[in-house]
């Protein structure tokens, strides 16, 4: 049983804290998605504390495998302890690294991958991805359209970087022919790409 107060408590304390976390709007499309789906097998970049692996887990059937990776060592700590005490330990898995080594190394498939860490790694992050989703999986990625910025002739020094790399990535997901893609402005812009079969 999930613990919904324990979610609902980890939500408002990483809110205080100024932890990114999913916003509601993303997240309730996420959560068509997901009853839609039905998947067996989840992969999200970027645990943070833990809420958004544990959404998902509240929004999949019990068989559902959930693997994370988290590169801050006491982030992925603080987010086992929560999702522990939300109920869901035994199917998240949280691996602690960086993602770009740990990517290359995983021999799972899945059919859901959820992007949702450093944005001057997305097209890394994509490339990896289109090897381990399954035929018709979705590859999901948060904050896409960073503050406006990505969409506008924005040029500022100190984010041009992540600006520079989610615009390449835009660009990818939308002219890869085995992709269908849909660009939704909620949240800070979720991008939604189905592998054709």
């Amino acid at each position: 049983m999930i613990n919904e107060t324990e979610l609902e408590k980890l939500k408002e304390s990483a809110l205080e804290a100024h932890i990114p976390i999913i916003m509601d709007d993303t997240l309730e499309k996420i959560k068509e998605i997901l009853n839609q789906e039905k998947p067996k097998r989840i992969l999200e970049i970027g645990t943070a504390v833990g809420y958004s692996a544990s959404q998902f887990a509240k929004y999949t059937d019990n068989d559902c495998i959930i693997d994370t990776i988290e590169i801050d060592e006491l982030r992925a700590n603080e987010a086992k302890e929560n999702v522990k005490k939300i109920g869901v330990d035994k199917r998240i898995n949280i691996m602690i690294g960086n993602a770009v080594e740990i990517l290359p190394n995983l021999n799972q498939k899945y059919d859901i991958i959820f992007i949702d860490a450093a944005k001057g790694k997305y097209p890394i992050f994509l490339e990896e991805s289109l090897k381990l989703i399954n035929k018709n999986g979705i590859i999901l990625a948060d904050n896409v359209l960073y503050k406006g910025y990505v969409m506008s002739d924005y040029n500022e020094h100190k984010q041009r970087t992540a600006v520079r790399h989610l615009r390449e990535y835009i660009k990818e997901i939308t002219e890869n022919d085995n992709l269908e893609t849909q660009i939704l402005e909620v949240g800070d812009g979720l991008s939604i790409s189905r592998v054709k079969e």
